[in-house]
């Protein structure tokens, strides 16, 4: 399973996305990541141009329930449906907004690696 891991926005912090990037290495998973400060557009285009399996945002920035919305619509836009789920400083209350929006999952501030390499897991049965 390919996975793309993104860093949309501003936000220039990316050590969390990397240390997932390397579990999910660990745990068998293609990984391709996208750099910092890409826009949702850019993270769509790559998902399709590396034909990726799903596509994870990981934001730190408190933007997460817009980038939600506008990933959402640039995915439709682009006939796009395949999995995508959000991450980084993401409020426990937010949890639920996010996946309302559209993400397939949403992981709360203080997620462990083990916890979201587990849920690709389920995941890659199904894609």
């Amino acid at each position: 399973m390919k996975v793309l891991l993104s860093k949309p926005g501003l936000d220039g912090h990316d050590v969390g996305v990397k240390v997932l990037a390397y579990g999910l290495i660990d745990a068998g998973f293609e990984v391709v990541y996208t750099g910092l400060r890409k826009s949702i557009e850019e993270i769509v285009s790559m998902a399709i141009e590396n034909k990726v399996d799903t596509i994870g945002l990981s934001i730190l920035s408190g933007t997460h329930l817009v980038l939600a919305e506008r990933m959402k619509e640039v995915m439709t836009e682009n006939n796009l449906d395949i999995p995508w789920f959000v991450g980084g400083n993401v409020p426990a209350q937010d949890v639920e907004k996010l996946e309302a929006i559209g993400a397939n999952k949403a992981f709360a501030t203080s997620t462990k690696v083990a916890e979201v390499v587990a849920y690709f897991n389920e995941i890659k049965v199904k894609v």
